[in-house]
């Protein structure tokens, strides 16, 4: 059964629990509510895949065993959905392998139960700080594509060859232009990418070329 703590802001973390225990559920609620996180919390993977969760920075703290498909299934499902929410997995039958399969697939932790309250603690704001600079990253580059997006296909051309590191009269030569016009373009798109150097520029085209590639 789905469990709620009280309403944050938009940006405040939310945590999400997934146990099939009510009293570990509930006990957990009231840690990370002890220190104003707001929670909600689910007896299985089913009722969480049914749920509407709202898109804000947080965690997944995830058992490992549970009625149906396990934590681990769900890792994997969330994996191939795109969703790199960071999971802290618990359980009270931990094994070598169980616990290299989560950390190899993304988990932030993996704690035995029972655990002490500050070590649940410490692992949700690892997982909830690593989420927040996810999502930053991922807005970082969302804002570089959509600047790259407004260049002109001969700007877009100009801007490979420069972040090769080819000066305009090389450039000029490799398009069949002049250097004025490649000077005019360079120009252009660095003002269009809001790029102080070429440096600038290179590490930007850089972190498009990654977060296309992911």
């Amino acid at each position: 059964m789905k469990k709620t703590t009280a309403t944050s802001s938009a940006e405040a973390p939310l945590v999400i629990i997934v146990d099939d225990d009510e009293g570990i559920r509930d006990s957990l609620v009231d840690i990370l509510r002890s220190v104003g996180i707001e929670t909600t919390a689910f007896g299985s993977t089913t009722e969480l895949l049914s749920a509407t969760i709202p898109n804000r920075p947080g965690c997944l703290v995830l058992d490992v065993r549970l009625p149906g498909a396990s934590g681990l299934d769900l890792q994997a499902k969330l994996n191939g959905m795109g969703n790199r929410m960071p999971i802290v997995f618990m359980t009270g039958y931990a094994d070598v392998p169980m616990s290299v399969r989560a950390m190899k697939a993304g988990a932030t932790d993996f704690l035995t139960k029972p655990f002490r309250d500050q070590e649940m603690l410490d692992a949700v704001m690892a997982a909830v700080e690593r989420d927040r600079a996810q999502r930053s990253e991922k807005e970082a580059s969302a804002e570089l594509a959509g600047l790259a997006a407004t260049l002109t296909p001969r700007e877009a051309e100009v801007m490979a060859l420069v972040v090769q590191g080819l000066l305009n009269k090389q450039i000029a030569y490799q398009l069949g232009v002049s250097e004025i016009t490649v000077k005019i373009h360079r120009g252009n798109l660095m003002r269009k990418m809001k790029a102080t150097s070429v440096v600038d520029l290179v590490l930007k085209a850089e972190q498009i070329k990654a977060a296309a590639a992911t």
